[in-house]
């Protein structure tokens, strides 16, 4: 058991690890055991593990530590390969993997209650995604959104890397409620039409709308901070209130990289469709300008032989703007995308409702209002908006039924990932998994690195953040990391301002029901968010850490 061999001066602060990774692999084994006995048994006289009836049978035969080590990083590590290669779809991967390795890690029967637990808890936020889906689908069909697209057009223009950093912009104003479903959901509302007219990569927009959110996710009401203050017994504005520069420069690198990407993005289609595009030479080209060459025909219709296109924005700018936009939104628009993605395409949809337009932004406002009040669960608040929104937009049954249905796609895409995930979530947990990996990691670290543990947590809580919970990360290794800190004299405010530092990688977690959120709306597949975003997080959260260091919100003792 040499991987499992801990160091000296790590020993005192693992004892209760090793006493809660005890409780916590028995109690599973008579729980999962008792329930499938329960089922099978039908004699009242027979304990909950019938002997008589069950001789011999095995419903869960718990693995040695080392061997689920092994088993919960293989199966991670096979689930993103599987995943980011495209060999098998997210949900496929969800339910296949974690099901065999579960099986290997002696799960047995016991799997079905296993998941089955897990998914328990994952109903609440099933509903309340499949419900914001119906209700901002609803607003976006109504037209509530158009006025906000035209502005945005108007003042970006159509220089992908103008808009793309707007998508950035946005999405970390709209992160400042904290939720992150909601940030998603108007950032697709808004960001998604452009980027299909302009006929730039989805992938784009998941991209910096995951590294705008993740660095938002440290905010003191966004569940992380508040988590690991809960968890440590301290005030949540000593642990944020010094992590703001590095905040403030975490920002700054998910702004330097969305720039980027838009210029990528700029001289693809510049090279992939130059009968769009034209050839610029400068990026006034794409600012209404005409480009180098001469006029030429534009669109997709023209001909204009030897000389370089127009792009289809060399029309007169917008309300007086010196940037134009696109005028030929039909030809840019591809029929097979969902109706969450393209019914803001369309200015002559038989949905709009323009006569309701104030009704619909009070209604959303109070939406809003009441999920940052958070006073009734907002799987309800949703709920009863919809109800509202469809009763008052579409007072014909049948026009009622017609809606629920072209939102259905978008809402099984979602809705069956986060059922998937339970799969993925139960095995960890009830396998012990989870356990065996977190003690490992805490054991590996050398007595000799003691004067680092903060550092130490904030490195961990990048790669531990993704594969386990917020919850299971804070309150369950989070506390052990700072016990054996606090032998070095480091504080728990220091380590619990290192254990956010990971949440920009955190949030691109397929166990994270919002970014299977963000993927679904987008029509993106999660294993080409993951090639585009997992390095990308990383970069921003070693940012994070390096500054709170440097500022000293993070000490070396």
């Amino acid at each position: 058991m040499a991987l499992l061999r801990g160091s000296g001066g790590l020993q005192g602060g693992l004892g209760r690890l090793r006493a809660f990774e005890q409780n916590e692999q028995n109690a599973p084994n008579k729980q999962y055991a008792n329930q499938s006995s329960q089922r099978h048994c039908r004699d009242r006289g027979h304990s909950n593990v019938c002997s008589t009836h069950h001789t011999g049978v095995v419903l869960f035969t718990k693995k040695e530590p080392a061997v689920l080590v092994l088993l919960g990083f293989a199966m991670i590590a096979v689930f993103m390969v599987l995943i980011m290669t495209k060999k098998l779809t997210p949900v496929l991967a969800l339910i296949i993997v974690p099901t065999v390795f579960g099986l290997f890690a002696g799960a047995g029967l016991g799997i079905g209650d296993m998941v089955m637990d897990s998914m328990k808890s994952m109903t609440s936020t099933a509903a309340l995604l499949m419900f914001a889906i119906i209700y901002f689908g609803l607003m976006i069909d109504v037209g509530l959104f158009d006025p906000l697209v035209r502005f945005i057009l108007r003042k970006l223009g159509n220089d992908p890397a103008k808009v793309v950093l707007g998508t950035a912009l946005l999405a970390a104003a709209v992160s400042l409620d904290g939720d992150g479903s909601t940030t998603f959901i108007l950032t697709t509302a808004a960001m998604l039409p452009i980027y299909l007219r302009l006929k730039m990569s989805p992938v784009v927009l998941t991209c910096v709308a995951g590294l705008a959110n993740g660095t938002m996710n440290i905010v003191p009401w966004g569940g992380p901070t508040a988590r690991a203050a809960t968890a440590l017994k301290i005030d949540v504005n000593d642990v944020f209130v010094p992590m703001i520069p590095s905040l403030v420069a975490g920002l700054a690198v998910v702004l330097v990289f969305a720039w980027v990407l838009g210029l990528q993005e700029r001289n693809r289609l510049r090279a992939t469709q130059p009968e769009l595009w034209g050839t610029p030479e400068t990026a006034e080209g794409f600012d209404g300008g005409t480009p180098a060459g001469g006029a030429g025909s534009t669109g997709r219709g023209g001909s204009g032989r030897g000389t370089a296109p127009v792009p289809a924005t060399g029309s007169p700018a917008v309300g007086g703007s010196s940037v134009a936009v696109l005028e030929r939104t039909e030809t840019l628009v591809d029929d097979s995308d969902t109706a969450m993605a393209d019914t803001a395409l369309d200015p002559n949809r038989k949905t709009l409702r323009p006569k309701l337009q104030w009704f619909n932004l009070a209604l959303t406002v109070a939406v809003m209002g009441m999920l940052i009040a958070d006073l009734v669960p907002l799987p309800y608040v949703f709920m009863v908006g919809s109800a509202i929104a469809l009763l008052v937009n579409f007072p014909h049954v049948k026009d009622q039924g017609a809606q629920l249905v072209a939102h259905a796609p978008s809402i099984v895409a979602v809705v069956s990932m986060v059922m998937a995930a339970a799969v993925l979530t139960g095995v960890l947990t009830g396998t012990g998994m989870v356990e065996a990996m977190s003690a490992w990691l805490v054991q590996i670290i050398p007595s000799s690195m003691g004067p680092f543990m903060a550092v130490i947590t904030g490195l961990l809580s990048i790669p531990m953040t993704f594969f386990m919970s917020n919850d299971a990360f804070y309150f369950g290794v989070l506390p052990v990391l700072s016990e054996t800190a606090a032998h070095y004299g480091i504080s728990g405010a220091e380590m619990a301002r290192a254990s956010i530092t990971g949440q920009p990688f955190h949030m691109q977690s397929p166990l994270v029901p919002a970014i299977l959120l963000l993927v679904s709306l987008a029509k993106v597949d999660l294993g080409d968010h993951h090639k585009k975003v997992l390095w990308r997080s990383a970069v921003v959260a070693l940012v994070m850490l390096a500054v709170a260091v440097l500022t000293g919100a993070i000490g070396i003792h």
